[in-house]
């Protein structure tokens, strides 16, 4: 007998109410016609095993993961991909026919993509690249950027501790600058990029001076409440080309929409505004 089940997919986390998944997945199943189902789920951490286990039982193909359960599944999977073992997480993850799960990291892939398609112009290679942060997001972006070709990566962040520990992972091609110091970084960079919560609805201000922009570099802000933020403003006003953080969140959905219902769905301005609700 067939399996007709319809498949469902999800995203977990804690909390999971702002998740933006659930607009991304349903308008793509919505406009390619895809019966399917992509459900938001708040699961506590004590639960998360459990959870995991039970799901492909009732149906599902794969989830998203966010926080706190990012690094929590990868113990859990019996397949991890060399991108989400480097970054020592995991966004994506797929409900094998073997029942195997197997885990992934796509945060790279949507941060790449999007700065391709929002700056066709952009050569990574051609020069530094400078990173503000060194949390979960910023791991994923070192990671891109040195497969990326990039010659030199400079990260500062407001704990230097946690930026040279990044450093002493990925290797002699991060330079880390002081915080206080870190408005240097800019100088020759092609490449800028926000990964910290700094500039986000309802976190502090980013205080770094940003006069030393190079006009004609590529800056990307991750945050993306607001969407234009003071960050992108000032890189916008110093006569560079700006990409706002929402691109990432739609690319790094791809590879799991795929995977999970069998058709690879498209990043246009319909997605933009159907996830930004206008």
């Amino acid at each position: 007998m067939s399996d007709t089940r319809i498949p469902l997919a999800g995203v977990i986390g804690n909390p999971i109410e702002h998740s933006l998944s659930p607009r991304l997945h349903g308008h793509w199943l919505r406009t390619m016609g895809i019966a399917g189902h992509y459900i938001p789920m708040r699961v506590e951490v004590d639960d998360l095993e459990t959870v995991i286990r039970t799901l492909p039982k009732a149906g599902f193909v794969g989830l998203n993961v966010t926080i706190p359960h990012k690094e929590a599944v990868l113990k859990m999977a019996d397949i991890v991909t060399d991108r989400a073992a480097l970054i020592g997480a995991a966004n994506t993850l797929i409900f094998r026919d073997d029942g195997k799960i197997h885990a992934d990291n796509t945060d790279g892939y949507g941060f790449t993509q999007n700065l391709r398609q929002s700056a066709p112009e952009w050569a990574p290679e051609t020069g530094p690249a400078a990173v503000f942060g060194a949390g979960g997001a910023a791991r994923a972006i070192l990671a891109s950027l040195i497969e990326l070709g990039v010659p030199e990566i400079r990260l500062s962040n407001r704990t230097r501790a946690r930026a040279d520990a990044l450093r002493a992972e990925f290797g002699a091609r991060i330079v880390v600058y002081d915080w206080v110091k870190a408005g240097n970084m800019l100088d020759g960079a092609v490449t800028v990029v926000n990964t910290s919560s700094l500039g986000m609805t309802g976190k502090p201000e980013f205080r770094v001076p940003l006069d030393g922009l190079m006009p004609g570099a590529v800056v990307n802000d991750l945050v993306y409440s607001p969407l234009k933020t003071d960050f992108l403003q000032q890189a916008e006003d110093a006569g560079c080309h700006v990409v706002d953080g929402l691109g990432m969140l739609l690319h790094q959905a791809v590879p799991g929409f795929e995977r999970w219902f069998g058709t690879r769905p498209v990043v246009d301005d319909a997605l933009r505004h159907a996830v930004l609700g206008v």
